[in-house]
């Protein structure tokens, strides 16, 4: 196993199953901290020049190749390919014992890394509670990221948290049983509000005729966000801020005659 002192890990050298948004972002941020991304893997097209534009020291190799040469295996896959991806890595024989072996799915915890922590790795959880757009964005917005991490023991959790505080972001913890209900939370917050606001701005654009936006130069279709955005960013504010308590407008005063017009 890697060597560390304290809380701050040694210079790891990193794999990446696979290179698609979230793990490309994290391979930099690893790369930002001094850790060498060695390899990742990539099958689609669009991965592959992902890979060679984020990380282009990095080799491009099959996944058991990828995972025979890491102190640290970065697995970000979806969730429904991650128990297979394990048993699959497992069965090969690739993964060294003492490897740290780092998912990134919100909802599931380190069980699914069973085979493998049966072979002598260290599993740990660590998902980060952002939203990848494969804008370059989402390597800047780490740093400004809460990640939720679950490992099975104190050491884990304390590498998990240096990893986590190296790249910048914030660590917290994450009982096993409560990863479903965690990532439930977060796709209610970051899914649904992307639903609400985008229902809004339709509303809003079908309230508002073409010729009110065609006024502003080179900008003939933004009225809508314009006047959306800044109601929307004081909204969150101050439901971060005050909770159920930043509720105004006709439902706040109960106003139902407005609400039934509304309908």
């Amino acid at each position: 196993m890697a060597q560390f002192d304290g809380l701050r890990p040694a210079r790891l050298k990193v794999g990446v199953i696979s290179a698609g948004r979230v793990g490309t972002a994290l391979g930099v941020a690893l790369e930002r901290a001094e850790h060498v991304v060695v390899a990742c893997s990539a099958i689609s097209e669009e991965s592959r020049q992902r890979a060679q534009r984020r990380l282009p020291d990095s080799l491009i190799l099959p996944a058991p190749d990828v995972a025979a040469d890491a102190e640290l295996l970065l697995l970000a896959v979806p969730d429904t390919e991650l128990a297979g991806i394990v048993s699959g890595l497992a069965a090969t024989g690739a993964v060294r014992a003492g490897t740290i072996v780092v998912h990134t799915s919100g909802a599931i915890g380190i069980s699914v890394l069973a085979p493998l922590t049966e072979q002598g790795c260290l599993p740990l959880a660590i998902h980060p509670a952002m939203t990848f757009t494969g804008s370059d964005e989402d390597i800047d917005r780490l740093s400004e990221s809460c990640f939720g991490i679950t490992a099975a023991d104190e050491i884990g959790f304390a590498i998990a948290e240096a990893l986590t505080l190296e790249i910048g972001a914030e660590p917290f913890r994450v009982e096993e049983s409560a990863r479903t209900l965690y990532h439930a939370a977060l796709c209610h917050g970051g899914n649904h509000v992307v639903t609400v606001i985008d229902d809004a701005l339709t509303a809003l654009r079908a309230a508002l005729p073409g010729r009110i936006g065609s006024t502003v130069a080179d900008d003939p279709d933004g009225i809508a966000e314009r006047v959306l955005g800044p109601l929307v960013r004081a909204a969150l504010a101050n439901t971060l801020r005050d909770g159920r308590a930043a509720l105004t407008g006709p439902v706040a005063r109960g106003d139902s005659a407005t609400l039934a017009r509304h309908l």
